[in-house]
């Protein structure tokens, strides 16, 4: 079945709803006007591999469904992305509306970079309150809307069905005998894999980025990376010792390959039972025909179900004039009512409720499952240095794990480094 096919009708009518409903204003809004030009929209995203077929479709579907604005996208590389997206908010020469991760918008926020929503927002007919809670206090600064947010993304665990199968560790209804949910019973669940089917990783881990595999276990243990008033690091704790001791056992132990640096095309190609996989390589995973794919919430080995996770919003820069700024907002109000519904095939979960809360949406593969593992979803904190936090604690993790660093001694170098970024 084409699933997208199958929501045409659903996205068509939606669109003629919204392009209806914010035809022209004379207070420098966009106009529509026979014969007037469509406002442009340069709009920046670092959206690739099988997400950017999505946002395309999105887009096309945007600018067919009216003739007021033209969107038209640059599409940058993620390495590249926010060094760019930073120096055109600072020389005022860029982009018209930008995607801007939520751990990303609260330097922009503090130089003023970016325009407050709420007004916008207002007269163009899009309401804050159909959005997720927990995307809306991530964009939410001072009691202003500075973002839409788009969706919620995260990781689940994958597991290859022919691998556990051989294992003898597959449930009659597909779903894994995982054992006790503890650090030593999901060790004893690998070490089964391992004597049984040898020759494959019973989990490959996230290695090249391994701050988001700490991450998602560190926060099921109640770990905190800063303090509550965001003025010191707290990731120097037992805790994070024992998570890190965990893989480490893992890589000691033959049960995930500390040199694969590429994992997830490991567990794509069947070397792989297990995988800590993000929910936007669903579609991907499971449309490969040779990979029997089961998908399922991380399990609370420590403790708990909260997890890692993140979030892409639409921004407008501050230089943006005014015409455009509310062009902008008529394309942000769109993406999120309207698009979401394709935008949710890509495997995110989609911000708006209405969208997430669809048949439509909710008879995708694993999509109520996607939507349970949402809720327990742990934001970044906000606080404007969290860019250079974050790449702290990426490279020390990096080298803690890469050079069988004890972790009392890296974890008590890496808190002191974050401190210093905190202090300056």
């Amino acid at each position: 079945m084409n699933i997208r096919g199958s929501l045409l009708p659903v996205i068509m009518l939606c669109a003629f709803i919204i392009s209806g409903c914010s035809d022209s204003s004379s207070d420098g809004s966009v106009q529509a006007e026979e014969n007037v030009p469509p406002v442009e929209l340069s709009f920046w995203n670092p959206f690739g591999g099988g997400e950017g077929e999505f946002v395309e479709q999105i887009i096309k579907d945007y600018n067919d469904s009216q003739h007021r604005v033209f969107v038209k996208q640059l599409r940058l590389e993620s390495n590249e992305y926010y060094a760019r997206l930073s120096t055109a908010l600072s020389l005022g020469k860029g982009p018209d509306v930008a995607v801007a991760h939520v751990d990303r918008l609260s330097p922009f926020i503090k130089a003023k970079q970016i325009v407050q929503l709420d007004a916008l927002a207002n007269e163009a007919g899009f309401d804050f309150n159909e959005i997720e809670a927990s995307n809306r206090l991530s964009v939410r600064y001072n009691g202003n809307d500075y973002a839409v947010p788009l969706d919620t993304h995260f990781h689940m665990l994958y597991y290859n069905k022919d691998i556990l199968a051989r294992a003898r560790l597959l449930n009659n209804d597909g779903t894994p005998k995982l054992g006790e949910p503890t650090p030593a019973g999901f060790m004893q669940f690998l070490q089964q894999i391992h004597e049984r089917v040898p020759g494959i990783q019973p989990m490959a881990v996230n290695t090249p980025y391994f701050q988001e595999s700490f991450l998602d276990l560190y926060y099921e243990a109640g770990g905190e990376l800063l303090s509550p008033d965001l003025k010191k690091a707290a990731i120097h704790n037992d805790k994070a010792i024992q998570v890190l001791t965990f893989y480490q056992q893992l890589f000691d132990r033959n049960l995930s390959d500390l040199n694969d640096k590429t994992p997830w095309d490991s567990f794509d190609h069947g070397q792989a039972g297990l995988w800590f996989g993000g929910v936007w390589e669903a579609g991907h995973h499971l449309g490969n025909p040779s990979l029997h794919v089961g998908i399922m919430p991380l399990p609370p080995i420590f403790g708990s179900s909260v997890h890692w996770g993140s979030s892409h919003t639409l921004v407008v820069p501050a230089y943006v004039s005014e015409q455009k700024q509310h062009a902008a907002m008529d394309f942000m109000k769109y993406f999120s009512e309207v698009g979401g519904a394709i935008w949710g095939q890509a495997g995110h979960v989609p911000a708006n409720h209405a969208i997430v809360q669809s048949d439509a949406y909710l008879e995708l593969p694993y999509r109520k499952q996607f939507v349970v593992s949402r809720d327990s979803v742990k934001f970044a904190p906000k606080t404007d240095k969290y860019a250079a936090l974050y790449t702290a604690i990426s490279e020390d993790l990096q080298n803690i794990v890469q050079n069988r660093i004890i972790p009392e001694q890296g974890l008590a170098a890496l808190e002191k480094k974050l401190n210093q970024i905190l202090a300056n």
